[in-house]
């Protein structure tokens, strides 16, 4: 949803940026259009890094890609996965005091991002057992 939003608003905003009335007939001037497109483009850009938000378990840990910065955590580094009522994402608490947030398991997805966030501590306990 947030590529398909990226690209309407990319079209959407360089549309107006080009039809809007100009100059002489008392519209904007030139700055207010090339304001109007890179409204646009820095809504887009924003909406397509939402895209990428992701987190995935390989067998050495789990890689986690996050608005800004990715990171690639090992099991064994994992003290706990928590999401408290309240919290808009799923967080792991390193055991070095450190906290990751897991954007990707979000609180508007509802019982779908519970289900998530258990299984993410599953694989945290199955680690364990494994070592």
């Amino acid at each position: 949803m947030a590529i398909v939003m990226a690209v309407l608003s990319l079209v959407l905003f360089v549309a107006l940026a080009v039809l809007v009335a100009g100059v002489d007939e008392g519209g904007w001037v030139v700055a207010d259009r090339v304001m109007m497109a890179v409204i646009g483009v820095c809504l887009a850009l924003v909406l397509w890094r939402w895209a990428a938000i992701r987190a995935v378990a390989d067998p050495e840990g789990v890689n986690v890609q996050n608005l800004l910065g990715r990171r690639h955590i090992a099991w064994d580094e994992i003290a706990d996965v928590t999401f408290d009522e309240g919290d808009p994402w799923a967080t792991l608490h390193l055991k070095d005091t450190e906290t990751v947030a897991v954007m990707a398991i979000q609180r508007a997805d509802g019982k779908s991002a519970r289900a998530e966030a258990q299984r993410l501590a599953d694989l945290v306990a199955r680690s364990r057992t494994r070592s």
